[in-house]
């Protein structure tokens, strides 16, 4: 075993999205900064980021019913759903950026347009689709959406899941022509050959095991090599940690104070995936349901179409699993060791909060294929269980902390960032909406780590990100021009959306 030690500007933990979005982001404000990657696994995108770990949507709130709520006097709280659009579209006109600059090549290959909907059955959930549609459509962000409770029209948008449909309970659905479907794991390959062609030193099968704060102020990073062993340190000025599920352990050994009070409890995915060629091409749309009462956030059902190595697939899920592990190549002992004497609390105090969460992962993981197959017909009334096979998806780990609206121990349901007060080391935790908003994400931790290169970087910021600092849904010109721009750049008119102008009043306007 074997010891040398390394200095360079940047050190990025993890070889996922939101490394390879951070990584090209300062390769393009600094191109002569250092930056080194380690990665536990052998290729980029392996865990989170991997198409066959997560659902492909592109989230811009089109159709996830959970990021629009109801309030007590019955109308329809919208500034999430806003928040999270306008956040995409962030991530769409970086991606045209770098097809544009030739750093990302044949976009097809990592995002398609593809029709988002949202599907309810009951008398309540289609006034709430109603309620909800009518919020939305008003705004230019979602500008159009459409609206039907007639089974005919909905045939016409969704025939896999209305033949047989015998229920006569009411039925509704809206539909979006601009949403997406994005394989994430391409993307994430494709952004780490670019940064390995630019000279960032990527390595692989490379395990961080620990890290602290030198005299000088620099980090440094302890890192096992776990195919020969040899044990190397390497110190930097900035470090990202961004191991997915593995962050948290990871943000624990810097000692920050940022770190203390924070938890984790992991959820496993699983979907089933249709293995019958002539049941995937009847259907084209992803299309989002609702939770039922009492289950959490993650529970949403949504029936998905896929493109995975340019084949077209068709995912229905997410069923809920729970191990221990905090990554798919975790270990059964990472609850555990996560628990440590500042947050012990915190987590006894979530415990006893999410009796229900724990009810519901318990009742999900006693499923059988049956049973699975009981919920998938909830949505396609006809489907046989030999056309669909079962596959477990990534790990998520849903942060838990101590807040002020919530308590202690409050279980978060969605992406966090943990910040040094002086910048110098962020750690991304949390799940959805997360790879989607990516770009956003890793813009705040450059404002928040690197504050005095605010104006320096702020001109090629808005060349990459032409809406940095800009609110879209106040600016109806840019807007315009983005939708276009980005259409054209990713290559949606080239899929033989053309025709689609005519349906979106904000490309109609071009």
């Amino acid at each position: 075993m074997t010891s040398n030690e390394t200095k360079t500007d940047v050190i990025l933990i993890g070889a996922g999205i939101m490394s390879a979005t951070l990584g090209t982001l300062l390769k393009e404000l600094v191109p002569d900064w250092e930056i080194s990657v380690f990665e536990k696994l052998g290729k980029p995108g392996e865990e989170s980021s991997n198409e066959w770990n997560n659902a492909g949507t592109g989230h811009a709130a089109l159709c996830e019913l959970n990021y629009t709520n109801e309030k007590p006097d019955g109308s329809i709280d919208i500034s999430k759903a806003i928040t999270i659009n306008e956040q995409f579209q962030i991530s769409m006109q970086f991606w045209s950026y770098l097809v544009n600059h030739k750093r990302l090549h044949h976009p097809q290959e990592f995002i398609r347009q593809l029709p988002h909907m949202s599907f309810v059955q009951g008398d309540q959930n289609v006034l709430f689709l109603k309620k909800r549609f009518e919020a939305l459509s008003n705004n230019p962000l979602f500008q159009g959406m459409e609206f039907s409770d007639d089974p005919n029209r909905i045939k016409e948008w969704i025939p896999l899941i209305m033949e047989g449909r015998t229920s006569k309970d009411p039925i509704a659905a809206t539909k979006i022509d601009t949403g997406t479907d994005v394989n994430f794991g391409a993307l994430t390959r494709r952004m780490f050959d670019y940064l390995t062609d630019t000279g960032v030193h990527v390595h692989y099968n490379q395990s961080v095991k620990d890290m602290k704060r030198t005299s000088d102020g620099l980090w440094e990073v302890k890192v096992k090599n776990l195919e020969s062993g040899a044990i190397e340190s390497h110190t930097a000025k900035f470090v990202f940690i961004g191991g997915g599920g593995g962050s948290l352990h990871l943000l624990q050994k810097t000692g920050i104070p940022e770190s203390k009070h924070i938890g984790g409890f992991p959820v496993s995915g699983l979907f089933m995936v249709c293995n019958n060629p002539f049941v995937v091409e009847q259907h084209h749309a992803k299309v989002y349901g609702k939770a039922k009462v009492g289950a959490p956030p993650m529970s949403v059902p949504h029936l998905d179409t896929r493109y995975i190595d340019n084949k077209k697939s068709l995912l229905f899920g997410p069923f809920a699993g729970f191990t221990p592990k905090f990554l798919k190549t975790g270990s059964m002992f990472d609850l555990v060791t996560s628990i440590k004497p500042n947050n012990v609390l915190t987590m006894l105090a979530a415990g006893a909060k999410e009796m229900a969460l724990t009810k519901y992962l318990i009742q999900q993981v006693m499923l059988n294929k049956d049973q699975r197959m009981e919920e998938l017909r909830e949505f396609i009334p006809k489907a046989k269980s030999e056309d669909w096979d079962l596959v477990v998806a990534g790990q998520r780990v849903q942060v838990i902390k101590d807040t002020v609206e919530g308590g202690k121990g409050t279980l978060q349901f969605g992406t966090e960032v943990i910040t040094a007060e002086d910048g110098s080391i962020a750690a991304l935790l949390g799940a959805s909406p997360g790879a989607s908003t990516a770009v956003q994400v890793m813009l705040e931790v450059i404002e928040k780590c690197f504050p005095q290169y605010r104006k320096e970087w702020e001109s090629k910021i808005k060349e990459m990100v032409p809406s940095h600092g800009s609110s879209l849904m106040q600016n109806r010109e840019l807007l315009r021009f983005i939708h276009h721009t980005t259409a054209k750049t990713l290559g949606f008119e080239d899929e033989g959306q053309e025709n689609k102008k005519s349906k979106d009043p904000i490309l109609q306007e071009v």
